[in-house]
């Protein structure tokens, strides 16, 4: 029997509570539902007015793992959906804008992934990303080391940069920018990335070439272009643990010396939100989005 709940009016049917999603802690689809509705308040603003793709594992990491970006099958009429431009030509995509809709998608066991522009303004990036990426046995502690100077340099521009942990091997550095063309926001990432590399040759590239990868950063620029997408922030990822993208303070990347200083799973996040509430707060504040030189 699948429980029927009530979300903010709208009735949901919630499946499978008691199934193990992530085996290596025993974590459930239930506690999966948990973690979303008790990190809402700080999840929703971050997912409102983008469209969201869908990378789904519903039987756990170790099972089936597939992208959606369309509207998956029997998406309930009140969940809003819209058609949204994409290269191979308009299809129409979820958008996540209230807690009834979050848990819906939760319920399909899900990471949600945003493009760095809202509905509004396709194709023009209010965000600035830039994943960086370990190539072992580099870790997340030399991504913190790319980070530091990605954010001086960054903020040698009048932009305010952000971290997050990817939830997976690496750190996300995130900025508001007042919009402008993803295409430019793309051509500044790459500059910046450049940039690194001739500061920090030993341990930092600009190209996703596997050859120059091991013991590196790779500064991941190309998220900034229209049609990418990068992990939204407090997604959990499908991963052996249930890891979830967690912001983290530049005091917590200054002082990381081990991978697990910067691993933080589903329960960790709500005495987090505690002590700091929504570290990208500022993200969401229009006034202190930076502008692109």
């Amino acid at each position: 029997m699948t429980p029927i709940t009530e979300v903010e009016g709208r009735r949901l049917a919630l499946s499978n509570l008691e199934k193990v999603l992530y085996p290596a802690t025993g974590f459930t689809k239930g506690e999966v539902l948990h973690y979303y509705a008790t990190t809402a308040d700080v999840l929703l603003p971050h997912l409102r007015d983008r469209p969201v793709s869908f990378l789904r594992y519903p039987d756990g990491p170790d099972g089936q793992v597939f992208f959606t970006k369309n509207v998956p099958p029997g998406t309930p009429e009140w969940v809003t959906t819209e058609e949204v431009p994409r290269v191979e030509g308009p299809a129409r995509m979820v958008f996540v804008q209230d807690l009834a809709s979050l848990m819906w998608a939760a319920n399909l066991v899900t990471e949600f992934h945003t493009p760095q522009w809202v509905i509004d303004a396709p194709g023009e990036a209010d965000r600035l990303v830039f994943d960086l990426d370990p190539g072992s046995p580099a870790t997340v502690v030399e991504c913190c080391e790319a980070a530091l100077w990605l954010r001086e340099r960054l903020a040698a521009d009048g932009i305010e940069a952000y971290a997050k942990t990817s939830g997976s091997k690496g750190l996300h550095l995130t900025a508001a920018i007042r919009p402008a063309p993803s295409q430019q926001a793309t051509d500044y990432a790459k500059e910046l990335a450049v940039e690194a590399e001739k500061a920090l040759p030993r341990l930092v590239i600009h190209r996703m070439t596997k050859s120059l990868r091991p013991g590196k950063v790779f500064v991941d620029w190309s998220q900034n272009a229209a049609r990418k997408t990068t992990a939204t922030p407090y997604t959990l990822r499908a991963r052996p643990e249930p890891t979830v993208s967690a912001p983290v303070t530049w005091e917590e990347v200054q002082d990381c010396r081990s991978p697990a200083a910067l691993t933080f799973l589903a329960p960790d996040l709500a005495p987090r939100l505690q002590d700091y509430g929504d570290l990208l707060a500022p993200l969401l504040d229009g006034d202190r989005a930076g502008t692109l030189p």
